[in-house]
């Protein structure tokens, strides 16, 4: 078994290269580089490497961590080595599998969907961050937080936002009789309702997605506190109910003509700011992408997703995407990687107020209690719009992603495919149960 994960994560690295691509005091000593350098850690006591990737959001935000902390602690450096997520995910198969954590930097970023399958695969890389005390991850979102909790230890500290947004042109719900508040805190069935409406009087669906994609329905099943894995790691498709009703709502999307399929991330992004579709349902980090269109600007509003009615815990709230930070257990300076995030990224407001405008929204919840957070967003017609990605993803419920969760999760997509095509449910599920059953060698 051992080795058929280490197969799949290997073969797995070049796929998730494009998931990957989802600014007081002293001035801080911190440089930045490319994967290329030889060195993974400094040899200087007060420095600590961190791998990551995105100058712009993550390793902006290491570089204002250094900031803040370097105010307590003057002769502290940073070293951020910009990596790309596929370039991270061979460093540590090739430094787990050899055994040989010097290779592996203090601190390296991690993607959420991906940190089940890493830890379990190699847990000598990981340090465990729940026995050094150091942090309250009661102040973390736990829908967020369960993305890098295996067996109810903690190996990562949750970073950026993915909580899931519904965003909608108030201009084109208005021309057809509705505002924002007749689509928050509803179910699927009602959203079906309203989106046949506003088609039949503007010609415009309510949602665009990718074809053979999965990420709506993932949305979906988390919002309900389900997951396509059972606690034990265990496939949990065949006979999962609330994934044969998100399967059946994604049907009902489509030949109603609420929801528009495209073939790729382009063509979504067009849809929204072409004027093609009156709404979004996304992780919240698509408001960039919306607010490219500076014309639109205080047509749009946010507010949670439409809940799966008869099934699960019934929630208007899901994530989707995000990353967490990882700590290289065979690290010298283990202990100052451990207080630095403990001190930045799980306890300063002061870091997440100043990296807000890069679109880092925090998932840990003291933060949305600032001045920053309440700030009134004009492109989303003065909402206090961070304030409520707060809210929402303190809402939102758990869910197991297990090792073998991009298979399976490739499996929904085509599944869906082929439902959308006239196949039937149930077999499809079974079809999908084999697929990742196969993956996982049973």
């Amino acid at each position: 078994m051992k080795k058929k994960i280490l197969s799949v994560l290997m073969a797995g690295t070049m796929c998730t290269t494009l998931l990957a691509g989802c600014g007081g005091g002293k001035e801080a000593s911190t440089s930045s580089s490319s994967a290329t350098d030889n060195a993974a850690t400094a040899t200087d006591d007060n420095t600590l490497t961190v791998w990551c990737w995105d100058p712009a959001f993550n390793i902006n935000a290491m570089n204002e961590a250094a900031k803040v902390y370097q105010k307590d602690h003057p002769d502290f450096k940073l070293n951020v080595v910009e990596t790309p997520w596929a370039d991270l995910q061979t460093k540590i198969n090739t430094a787990g599998v050899a055994g040989d954590l010097s290779t592996l930097p203090d601190i390296f970023l991690m993607q959420d969907n991906a940190f089940w399958k890493n830890q379990i695969s190699f847990p000598d890389v990981f340090a465990n961050l729940t026995e050094t005390k150091a942090f309250d991850f009661t102040q973390f979102a736990p829908g967020k937080l369960a993305y890098s909790t295996v067996n109810n230890v903690n190996y990562g500290v949750p970073f950026d936002n993915g909580t899931v947004i519904a965003a909608y042109r108030t201009d084109i719900l208005e021309q057809a009789g509705y505002k924002v508040d007749d689509l928050t805190d509803i179910d699927w069935d009602k959203y079906i309702e309203i989106g046949k409406d506003v088609l039949a009087k503007t010609g415009k669906p309510l949602l665009s997605c990718q074809a053979n994609e999965a990420d709506i329905i993932m949305i979906i099943l988390q919002s309900t506190g389900a997951s396509l894995f059972d606690d034990k790691g265990d496939p949990n498709i065949v006979g999962n109910e609330t994934l044969k009703k998100a399967l059946e709502t994604y049907k009902e999307l489509k030949e109603s003509g609420v929801m528009v399929l495209v073939n790729d991330w382009d063509q979504y992004i067009t849809t929204m700011n072409a004027e093609t579709v009156a709404g979004t349902i996304n992780g919240c980090w698509i408001m960039g992408s919306i607010r490219a269109a500076k014309d639109q600007s205080g047509k749009w509003a946010v507010t949670n997703l439409p809940k799966l009615a008869g099934v699960g815990e019934q929630t208007n709230y899901s994530n989707n995407g995000g990353s967490s930070w990882a700590v290289n257990a065979g690290s010298k300076k283990k202990d100052l990687a451990v207080d630095f995030l403990a001190k930045t990224f799980a306890g300063s407001t002061e870091l997440y107020d100043k990296i807000l405008p890069s679109g880092a929204l925090a998932t840990w919840l003291p933060a949305g209690g600032t001045e920053a957070y309440a700030e009134k967003v004009e492109f989303f017609g003065g909402q206090e719009v961070y304030k409520l990605l707060t809210e929402f993803a303190s809402k939102t419920p758990k869910n197991n992603t297990g090792v073998y969760y991009y298979e399976a999760r490739d499996a929904v997509a085509a599944a869906a495919t082929n439902i959308l095509a006239g196949a039937d449910v149930d077999s499809e599920l079974k079809t999908v149960q084999d697929t990742v059953n196969f993956a996982m060698g049973k």
